[in-house]
């Protein structure tokens, strides 16, 4: 299995080059040069799968046993999910009125991205120890990424990690559970700006490709492909356990509402149909609304600001997996997406081609969600059915909640559950509800903490680039 970049100005490269990257070297993103094609028969197998046997196979389609070996693979995946609290590592909560809830957040730092995070970082170790390699991985966070980030390589004497949180747009558990960790390989700033705002530096230093291989620079954000292939069996698996029957002929579609912020949830949604899934695909966002905006109308534009919502993981205006997307609608047209981007980079400002805007609006639709329909929700939900929903859950079964009010439809709809309510107790205290908290997030509160500060009128980019240099001086690069 090969990957290019979307925008098709650098040679192919295989999984283990993709995992690597981050970005591709021309500024674009790593894609599969082909999506296998599922039969009907590899469904109807695959539909008795757990969920770790879904990610097993969609890897071992996706990376070629000559990379990894498929027991070592097995291996791998086994490891990465050996901490999950859920005996399925994902589990799906069935709710009055048809309200099905893909719950992805029974990780260690109870939300999704704990899933794609803990394999990636079991593929980088596979390689890292093959090569005999050190690298160091930076993220920039709006919240879940970080956490999940530093608990997946804490502690492992082949990667260091640096981490840029946004000091006050998260939640003070998200914080913490970043800032408690006092390995020697995490760094974690607290930038004084939002999660756009601290993308600029980390795009800055990545600009620079001789310093990148130098100081064996990736990130781990929804930009790694490793990420998005891991997410593609929240799909597969929300498909299997609610379509009603898998007699018919074509099989049947389900809907899968994604609450979404920069896109890798919805990319993998775009390349399970496009393996031939029946899934149909609702992408649901808070007052952020450029994917909303790019869908109804073809506007791909920034807003003035990134307004603060309670649902802060998607306070976010550039979902840059949107690119995958444009790519893969486009029949992998990389002159024409690397055209789109490069003005969108430099404009802020995009309309999209009729033809891919008729492409996009025809795979999915979309709806922009209030604050005030955000807890409406929250309260809802826990009346009739005594069940917390954290606030970027609650964006995807508001969706639900205005389909079924207004009619019944006989397609099964199932909703994607980001992050657990107890992450978000002053979302839940906000909706009039009582929070519950497990000990492990208690425990927190009396933790020590370590944060570099990274305030307004610092250059941002030189400090991080500083702190790498650092790590490479202090034998971080074995390579």
């Amino acid at each position: 299995m090969w990957y290019v970049s979307t925008r098709g100005m650098v040679p192919r490269v295989d999984f283990e080059g993709a995992l690597f990257s981050g970005y591709a070297p021309d500024g674009g993103l790593f894609m599969p040069a082909e999506v296998p094609q599922l039969s009907r028969e590899t469904l109807l197998e695959w539909s008795e799968f757990s969920y770790p046997r879904l990610v097993k196979e969609l890897c071992a389609l996706f990376i070629g046993p000559e990379l990894i070996p498929r027991d070592a693979l097995n291996d791998l995946i086994d490891q990465a999910f050996s901490r999950f609290q859920h005996p399925e590592v994902v589990h799906l909560a069935r709710l009055k009125d048809g309200l099905n809830v893909l719950e992805l957040w029974h990780g260690v730092t109870f939300a999704f991205k704990d899933l794609s995070l803990s394999c990636t970082a079991q593929f980088l170790q596979y390689f890292l120890e093959k090569r005999k390699k050190h690298v160091t991985v930076v993220v920039g966070t709006s919240g879940d990424t970080g956490s999940a980030a530093i608990e997946s390589v804490q502690g492992a004497k082949n990667v260091d990690i640096v981490v840029l949180l946004p000091k006050g747009h998260c939640t003070k558990i998200q914080e913490l559970q970043m800032t408690t960790v006092l390995r020697e390989n995490v760094h974690v700033f607290g930038v004084e700006g939002n999660s756009d705002e601290l993308d600029e530096p980390i795009k800055a230093v990545f600009a620079d490709v001789p310093f990148v291989k130098k100081h064996n620079l990736m990130s781990l954000n929804s930009i790694n492909w490793s990420r998005v292939l891991v997410q593609m069996a929240h799909f597969f698996f929300a498909y299997f356990r609610c379509a009603p029957s898998l007699n018919t002929q074509p099989l049947p579609p389900v809907e899968v509402v994604v609450p979404t912020g920069a896109a890798g949830n919805l990319a993998a949604g775009f390349i399970a149909q496009k393996m031939g899934l029946p899934v149909r695909l609702v992408v649901a966002v808070n007052c952020n609304d450029i994917i909303h905006r790019t869908v109804q109308q073809g506007d791909f534009s920034l807003s003035k600001d990134v307004k603060p919502t309670l649902a802060s993981a998607m306070d976010i205006q550039v979902p840059y997996n949107m690119e995958r997307i444009f790519w893969l609608l486009s029949s992998s047209d990389s002159q024409l997406t690397k055209t789109l981007m490069e003005q969108f980079e430099r404009t802020h400002s995009l309309h999209l081609p009729t033809e891919l805007h008729s492409q996009l609006s025809g795979a999915v639709t979309s709806v922009c969600v209030s604050d005030a329909a955000i807890l409406g929700t929250m309260r809802r939900c826990w009346e009739e059915n005594q069940y917390f929903l954290c606030p970027h859950t609650a964006v995807a079964v508001s969706v639900h909640y205005q389909q079924a009010d207004k009619q019944h439809s006989s397609t099964p709809r199932c909703c994607l559950a980001p992050a657990s309510a107890a992450k978000f107790p002053e979302a839940v205290l906000a909706a009039g509800l009582t929070p519950e908290t497990p000990a492990e997030i208690l425990a927190l509160e009396t933790r020590e903490t370590r944060c570099i500060p990274m305030q307004r009128g610092d250059d941002w980019t030189r400090m991080l680039r500083s702190t790498i240099e650092d790590i490479s001086s202090r034998g971080g690069s074995l390579s």
